[in-house]
């Protein structure tokens, strides 16, 4: 199985809130699925995980940085792509604090305008009461370990 590896940004509002993005599948080996997800991608050959993280942040939100601290979790775990294709997922989870809650999709690519349908920011109360599915299963204990929500 081939290895995908990925960087995954937890972007941190003044209000202590998470961003996630609504991804709905219409099509291909994912059609039907509607998940609410961190933002992120693959990294590209010869990019480290922290570059990825870097231009995936300007890409799908608009936010501009230098630099990202290391990670503060990482997974690995099969995904199956949008083609069908079963890889081994390895992500890499880079906390980012922004007071910018105004984002772009001015870098967006064909595919992520057609799936990524919302975004929303969302507090440690309402991820721990929403039915909705949210990517990583493990998201708020993962800011609870890296101290942005309170246990």
């Amino acid at each position: 199985m081939r290895e995908r590896k990925a960087a995954r940004l937890l972007v941190i509002n003044p209000a202590h809130e998470v961003l996630l993005f609504r991804f709905i599948h219409k099509d291909g080996a994912l059609a039907g699925q509607n998940y609410w997800a961190t933002p992120g991608g693959g990294v590209e050959p010869g990019e480290t995980f922290e570059a990825a993280a870097i231009r995936e942040l300007c890409e799908e939100t608009g936010i501009q940085l230098q630099a990202v601290a290391a990670p503060i979790a990482d997974r690995r775990f099969a995904l199956m792509l949008p083609s069908g294709e079963t890889v081994s997922a390895v992500e890499h989870y880079f906390v980012v604090h922004t007071a910018n809650t105004e984002l772009s999709r001015a870098e967006w690519t064909l595919e992520e305008t057609q799936v990524m349908a919302d975004h929303q920011w969302w507090s440690a109360q309402a991820l721990r009461a929403t039915e909705e599915t949210v990517w990583p299963e493990a998201l708020v204990d993962m800011l609870v370990q890296a101290g942005v929500f309170s246990a």
